[in-house]
């Protein structure tokens, strides 16, 4: 197995004065009450069941060209979802038997990872009319691999693919096969994909516009042990930048940017792909509207969750640190000296705070900057994907690290303050089901500074209200 030539400079030497662990790095538990913001929680829409089981939701985001918004399932289904809500249709099933994707669907981690519409997608005569991404765990391994990991195991492949519509205003998706782009070997079975994006905030012209953003988790099995993510020549553990529409690529089926950090400086055997590098499991990131900054939610080992800041080329420390702290197997290092090169945590807070379940992940992220929701406004959304919990801290003035800065988001039912788990265990009965334990929340922006909020429980999007 290779050494990454670059953790020689990396200096990080831990002494004896510095060799005390912790499952427990903030003791201090983050606030029940004091500081929360209460806000209303509606229900906006219904995902129909797959069967039996509730549809996993994943990802809903605004197509402001065709005034709808789409949102998926791990199992394979887009739906679009009327502004109001009331229309639900079913846009496109990329595990169709037609399409040849063969999604890969397996509870908690594996299946239809994420999409994104190209921001030219209603834009007749352009290149990217009518294109749009699929990212999915895929069971046909029969094709050339472009992204190898440094050890042995194969379980599966990570797609992804490029569809086009012929009419982006279809009621359901009427192009042909995907064109596929790249596709990565994973060698387990957990940690298989993130988000894929557009920075909405790119305009014509400018050097953002028409990239698309990939989030690369290390491979799984626990602890990165093949060291991916801080190894620039692998694709594991990385966010990665590209031009779907251009073919500079060593497969020619997509572009890499010239403005890319490893492009316009060079280190050895790095990937002209990265954008940033050290990543465990990004799962979600955005793009703050007021000032461009770019966060990053992604989920810890088994200790510490974290929000970065990402600027181009960054580390973000994984596998030698798990937040602002050096790594151990089920603990973390305390005390322990910072690497300048690091891109350390804004925030970040422990398992083992009273408010969470057994697990903990991640997930948000993004800076509310509408006054649709006046409560909220220049706040710093993220939230526990098992446990449902929502907190925020503020977004113009940012954290230094920690959980002190963290306060929760509560909803208001009816004059009782809930959590989302407790409403979810509620329409779960109301459904005939035995209530939920966790919720597998997610969370994402629609038009004009809404708020949906989705799970993997009860097959119901809701809406923050003021």
């Amino acid at each position: 197995m290779r050494t990454p030539y670059f953790l020689a400079t990396a200096a990080l030497i831990v002494s004896a004065a510095y060799s005390q662990t912790t499952k427990d790095p903030f003791p201090a538990p983050i606030p029940t009450t004091d500081g929360a913001i209460v806000v209303k929680l509606r229900e906006f829409a219904s995902i129909p069941f797959a069967g039996a089981e509730a549809p996993r939701l994943m990802l809903l985001t605004d197509e402001p060209g065709t005034h709808r918004l789409f949102a998926h399932t791990m199992q394979g289904t887009i739906y679009s979802i009327s502004y109001d809500g009331k229309t639900v249709t079913p846009y496109l099933d990329i595990n169709a038997e037609k399409w040849g994707v063969n999604v890969q669907f397996s509870s908690h981690d594996r299946g239809f990872q994420s999409f994104a519409f190209h921001p030219q997608f209603n834009q007749r005569g352009t290149r990217g009319y009518g294109k749009f991404y699929t990212y999915t765990d895929s069971a046909n391994m029969t094709k050339k691999v472009d992204f190898l990991p440094n050890g042995p195991g194969h379980t599966h492949d990570t797609v992804l693919f490029e569809w086009t519509a012929k009419d982006p205003e279809a009621a359901t998706y009427d192009g042909g096969p995907p064109r596929e782009i790249f596709r990565t070997a994973k060698p387990f079975q957990i940690h298989n994909g993130g988000q894929l994006a557009f920075n909405t905030l790119a305009k014509p012209g400018s050097p953002d516009y028409g990239l698309l953003y990939v989030g690369v988790a290390d491979g799984g099995n626990g602890g990165d042990p093949y060291k991916h993510a801080q190894n620039l020549s692998v694709a594991f553990g990385k966010i990665l930048r590209i031009d779907p529409l251009g073919s500079n690529s060593a497969n020619g089926q997509y572009g890499i940017p010239a403005t890319n950090p490893f492009v316009k400086n060079p280190k050895p055997g790095a990937r002209g792909e990265i954008y940033a590098y050290g990543c465990r499991n990004p799962q979600r990131f955005s793009w703050d509207p007021k000032n461009g900054n770019m966060f990053l939610a992604d989920i810890g080992q088994e200790v510490v969750e974290k929000i970065t800041l990402v600027t181009p080329g960054a580390n973000l420390g994984w596998n030698i640190w798990e937040g602002s702290f050096t790594y151990g197997k089920g603990q973390v290092g305390t005390g322990t000296p910072h690497d300048p090169a690091v891109t350390y945590p804004i925030v970040e807070f422990d398992h083992t705070d009273p408010l969470f379940q057994r697990s903990v992940a991640v997930t948000g992220v993004f800076a509310y900057r509408s006054k649709a929701i006046p409560q909220l406004r220049n706040k710093l959304l993220f939230g526990d994907n098992p446990s449902g919990e929502i907190f925020y801290v503020d977004a113009d003035h940012l954290p230094k690290g920690g959980q002190d800065a963290i306060r929760r988001v509560l909803f208001d039912d009816n004059g009782t303050t809930k959590t989302l788990l407790q409403l979810i265990q509620e329409k779960n009965r109301a459904q005939g089901r035995t209530p939920a334990r966790r919720t597998d929340m997610r969370f994402n922006l629609g038009p004009g500074g809404r708020i949906f909020v989705m799970n993997k429980m009860d097959g119901v999007i809701r809406e923050m209200e003021p």
